[in-house]
């Protein structure tokens, strides 16, 4: 054989092995979701790509068969060259090998493969085309081969759910946040969403001691008092205590039907739900929403009243707080230095531990009953413990709850010597 004929033959087979390895990590790569956002755009060629992926054995097949086909015949053809310049066919293969082993390594594998992972989708549109020409030339050899993954498939069944599960959603969107897809509020946004349906009632209702309700036989007076006083647009209404709420008092209702006219306000008070703690949020949503209703009374396993929740509630571990005007703003978590935060007594505890970065695994769903969990006490102003690298002390309390804490993050240097001296 010629020599420039040889020669040629080589450039060829390298070019192709190019190809084949680049192809390969292109669609092992690219991001299906910006493919099948360019194809729902009109791109062609996208289109083309995801068809393409659907049939993700048959074309691996085809790339690989490609691949040493064209890796063996530059392989063959380098070695009667060698050994043909040489005149030693010792010698010739030996070079042969080396030269050959060099040359696929630098440009038929790691050149190809790092251009096409920076660009996948480029590249796995622009081989498409060629690509789909050769799994129909082929189709005889693939099918061989596709034949021998079922039976491989068959012997090594594998049990793992082949699903994206919640915490790889998560961990994709904390991706997306860090290469710059996304901000930091639609990464909280999306997160929300992705967790929504794991919390329950517990987790966002109202306790009983900050409801404001008014009783069935309330004044029309008292009752406009009471709107007036809390800027709430909508109130319980109880018969005897708490624990017997009948219904909603409508701000709207009483000052359109029942204030300075005859009617009662019994006759306005609109219906209400009763849901338990253990209900996810995600279900009430939709049943407030069916009756057109705002408010459920949260009851206990005995029957009692325990809180309230709002479809406002709901929303808000969604979109974050919601102020109107009405509303004086309470920040749960509030940084004050580096490694200090001022913590409502109210606020959840998985989210500050989360905010510390930090994992939670209590009993209390609040601060003020974690506070009391670790004392195993109602705490009195001014008393502190350690947990793990916190420093936490009582600041504010209302009676038998406590309002506010200040919780202190500890370097690991000083947690040691406080270990120590305790010691």
């Amino acid at each position: 054989m010629d020599s420039t004929v040889s020669i040629i033959i080589i450039a060829v087979c390298i070019v192709m092995s190019m190809y084949f390895s680049a192809t390969e990590t292109a669609f092992s790569c690219l991001n299906r979701i910006r493919v099948k956002n360019k194809a729902e755009n009109g791109n062609k060629k996208a289109a083309l790509v995801l068809k393409l992926t659907d049939k993700y054995d048959e074309m691996l097949s085809t790339i690989l068969v490609g691949n040493n086909i064209f890796n063996i015949l530059c392989s063959s053809v380098a070695t009667l060259l060698f050994v043909d310049l040489l005149k030693d066919p010792d010698l010739g293969a030996t070079v042969s090998t080396v030269v050959i082993t060099i040359l696929l390594l630098i440009f038929g594998e790691i050149s190809p493969k790092t251009i096409a992972k920076e660009h996948p989708e480029s590249f796995a549109m622009f081989s498409a085309p060629f690509l789909r020409f050769l799994m129909f030339i082929l189709t005889p050899v693939s099918f061989v081969f596709k034949l021998w993954q079922k039976i491989l498939s068959m012997i090594f069944k594998s049990s793992d759910d082949q699903g994206i599960t919640e915490e790889e959603l998560l961990t994709i969107v904390d991706e997306a946040e860090q290469g710059g897809g996304i901000d930091k509020d639609e990464s909280e946004l999306i997160r929300s969403a992705i967790e929504f349906n794991e919390l329950e009632v517990r987790d966002i209702f109202t306790p009983r001691i900050d409801i404001s309700a008014i009783p069935s036989n309330i004044t029309k007076d008292d009752a406009a008092k009471v709107f007036s006083e809390t800027g709430y647009s909508r109130l319980p209404v109880y018969e005897d205590s708490l624990d017997n709420i009948i219904g909603i008092l409508y701000l709207k209702d009483f000052y359109n039907y029942a204030y300075n006219r005859k009617t009662e306000i019994q006759s306005i008070i609109k219906p209400v739900i009763y849901v338990p703690r253990s209900k996810k949020i995600s279900d009430l949503r939709k049943e407030l929403q069916q009756q057109q209703l705002h408010i459920a009374v949260v009851t206990d396993e005995f029957g009692g009243t325990v809180g309230i929740v709002t479809l406002e509630d709901i929303l808000e571990e969604l979109v974050g707080e919601i102020w109107d005007e009405h509303d004086e703003i309470i920040r749960e978590i509030s940084k004050v230095e580096e490694n200090k935060y001022i913590v409502s007594g109210k606020a959840n505890i998985e989210k500050v531990f989360e905010t510390l970065d930090m994992d939670s695994d209590f009993e209390a769903i609040t601060v003020g009953g974690w506070v009391m969990e670790i004392l195993e006490k109602i705490p009195s102003t001014g008393e502190s413990f350690s947990y793990q690298n916190l420093q936490v002390q009582v600041l504010k309390m209302m009676g038998r709850r406590i309002e506010q804490v200040e919780i202190v993050l500890l370097p690991e240097e000083s947690k040691d010597k406080k270990d120590k001296s305790d010691e």
